[in-house]
């Protein structure tokens, strides 16, 4: 177990490059077993989940070789299908949500696949259904062992067929995309999820060979094809990340600069700062964020108290709720955060409220954020992560916060944030990390 000590009140300046990013990358390396061809990929973040992934990858037969800074190369012309049947398996696939996205590579280039109910936050109930309905209508047979956990599928017959998913789900219709690439004929994905990192993913399928259409929308067609050749890839920058350090500007009053941010890839995400009252510029692909001794919180035309709520993309991603919550602690005016995705990624506000914000949590869906406007500033305490994006707001509140505070569990952080810590100490931060 590690922690960080953080001393809180210091004002930050400089520059900051964000991440690859995190939910591509677990998509991207899972695709590499479509093929018996080498795919490099760049800008592979270096965080505990990536990490996780790409040593499961090795341990099935995947070649892996490190080509320097942020990129790999994958050759699965190996690949060890028994693997599935070991105990080694079972343990390094449930401590990582994201192998459950090897399902679909598995079943559609090699017939079967095995996977046990994958880990990951503890953020409420993150079911598999879309994941497994959109396999059987495909021609896939499950059998699930309660003793084991471990989920058994025969997919020795995969056909294209038309589906219209119970949600859209991210990892879903990936898992669901990447099984049908191969299948035999024409599927046809209705509600499909969107975002820029499906996107990513269909654009890679289709330079390996893959026939999709409808990249962007929520209406996917996927014509089924022999095989798929390698091919290059890079990542988005971490959406997520630049959200943050947007966020982090604001609360510890600091001027940053974001690198290379893929700005047209945002979405409603800077939209959704400015609505807080948080001042920034776009110059060129850069987020200039100044520093801001004030920001205030927008009301609705009718004077009515903001509600900032998750969406399926374009709507704004529920991993930068947490970041919202916590930036607004110290705003100007009131805001209703309304997370509806996942019922207990909220509960990490008895923290915030330990450290002096006025927060009322609502219901486990919703919380009322009474913004301080810096009258009083957060003061450092200890506490722990519960998840990744909590985490995160955990460590912006300290930066922000008077004296010292520790958090421990900072493993939850490392999962999701690469080298945070000394990312965050370049720019005048005074983190310490302790094991």
């Amino acid at each position: 177990m590690s922690s960080f000590v953080i001393e809180g009140g210091t004002r930050l300046s400089g520059e900051i490059i964000p991440q690859g990013a995190k939910n591509e990358a677990l998509q991207i390396l899972c695709a590499v077993l479509l093929t018996a061809e080498p795919v490099t990929i760049h800008k592979v973040p270096d965080i505990r989940d990536v990490n996780k992934l790409i040593e499961l990858l090795g341990a099935m037969g995947v070649e892996v070789e490190h080509l320097g800074k942020e990129s790999y190369k994958f050759c699965a012309k190996s690949v060890n299908i028994d693997y599935l049947e070991t105990e080694e398996f079972r343990k390094k696939a449930s401590s990582l949500r994201g192998s459950i996205m090897i399902l679909g590579p598995l079943l559609a280039r090699f017939g079967k696949g095995k996977i046990s109910k994958p880990g990951g936050d503890k953020i409420g109930r993150r079911r598999l259904d879309t994941h497994f309905i959109g396999f059987q209508k495909l021609g896939a047979r499950f059998l699930y062992e309660a003793e084991t956990g471990m989920y058994h599928i025969d997919a020795s017959d995969l056909k294209g067929t038309y589906m219209l998913l119970d949600e859209a789900s991210v990892t879903g219709t990936a898992n669901i995309l990447m099984a049908a690439v191969l299948a035999k004929g024409k599927t046809t994905i209705y509600n499909a999820a969107c975002e820029p990192y499906l996107q990513q993913l269909s654009k890679m399928l289709n330079r390996m060979g893959a026939k999709i259409t409808g990249v962007g929308s929520n209406l996917l067609h996927i014509e089924g094809v022999e095989g798929l050749s390698g091919t290059e890839h890079t990542m988005l920058p971490d959406m997520i990340e630049i959200g943050s350090f947007i966020g982090l500007a604001a609360m510890t009053q600091s001027e940053i600069t974001i690198k290379n941010c893929r700005i047209e890839e945002l979405g409603l995400i800077p939209e959704t700062f400015r609505r807080l009252g948080i001042h920034m510029e776009f110059r060129g692909d850069d987020i200039y964020v100044p520093t801001q001794e004030n920001y205030e919180i927008e009301t609705f035309i009718d004077g009515s108290i903001m509600t900032i709520a998750d969406a399926i993309w374009p709507g704004l991603t529920p991993d930068l709720l947490s970041i919202v919550l916590v930036v607004a602690a110290q705003a100007k005016g009131t805001v209703l955060v309304h997370q509806k995705m996942f019922e207990s990624r909220l509960f990490f506000v008895d923290k915030l409220i330990d450290m002096g914000a006025q927060i009322i949590l609502c219901d486990p869906h919703r919380a009322t954020v009474i913004g301080l406007n810096r009258k009083q500033k957060l003061k450092g305490i200890r506490m722990t992560s519960p998840d990744i994006r909590a985490g995160q707001a955990l460590l912006i509140a300290a930066l922000s916060a008077e004296g010292r505070s520790v958090i421990d569990n900072v493993e939850q952080i490392d999962r999701g944030y690469q080298h945070i810590d000394t990312r965050l100490n370049a720019l005048g931060a005074k983190i310490e990390r302790i094991d």
